[in-house]
């Protein structure tokens, strides 16, 4: 019972609650930030990839967007956001907070477009043949044909995707920002019990809530393609 009775304590106190939602404020600034730089990043990274230019000036971007998401996959979340914070934007005065978004937003668009290339790939070879046979150009093809198809085969994996952003902004308190889970800390810090425990269940409900619209949000969404698909 004392361990519920925390909780409601926490949720009681005005300064603690001030403490969550400031905390909140910046994880929902930094996950919107980064996600549609993520999209963004993520789509253009894929036109790339699946791109079937010789030209030189392509190649040469393939190359890049497949070293970009190699390095970035391949490399730890926290090693990236500090290599932002303290070598390639330390400069003095830099808002902390958009070198997180553009970090997040990085990382973010490495998965998205790995996401969108596989979503656009399982689309039947035949359904771009078809367009081709009946006079569109490929640009035309891939917007009017292939696009619409890729993404219902997308959305899962994109909001899969958005779900882990929002967990992953977790570790910002580690270069100082003050975001839901370090209110958490601090709460649990100045709390008069010193426990961490129930300020950081505080601060896993508000995440369990943000994760669960998300998903809500996401299915919504599905069933209404799957349903136009059956008109």
């Amino acid at each position: 019972m004392a361990f519920f009775e925390n909780i409601m304590g926490i949720f009681t106190e005005s300064k603690y609650v001030l403490w969550l939602l400031q905390g909140l404020g910046y994880t929902l600034l930094i996950s919107v930030g980064a996600a549609a730089i993520g999209l963004l990043l993520g789509s253009l990274v894929a036109m790339v990839n699946i791109s079937q230019s010789q030209s030189k000036g392509m190649m040469l971007l393939r190359t890049i967007c497949r070293v970009y998401t190699t390095i970035i996959r391949g490399t730890p979340m926290a090693l990236q956001l500090y290599i932002m914070v303290f070598v390639v934007f330390a400069i003095r005065g830099f808002p902390i907070e958009l070198t997180a978004i553009i970090a997040f937003g990085i990382n973010s668009g490495a998965y998205v477009a790995e996401n969108i290339r596989a979503g656009i790939l399982s689309v039947d070879r035949g359904q771009t043949e078809a367009g081709r046979a009946l006079g569109l150009t490929g640009g035309i093809t891939m917007v009017k044909i292939v696009v619409p198809q890729a993404i219902k085969n997308v959305i899962p994996a994109i909001g899969n995707e958005l779900i882990a952003l929002i967990k992953e902004t977790s570790i910002v308190s580690m270069i100082g920002m003050f975001d839901l889970t370090a209110a958490a800390k601090n709460i649990g810090a100045g709390h008069e019990l010193s426990s961490y425990l129930e300020p950081m269940m505080c601060a896993a409900i508000f995440y369990l809530i943000i994760v669960y619209l998300l998903t809500f949000v996401i299915k919504k969404i599905e069933k209404k393609l799957r349903a136009s698909d059956k008109r």
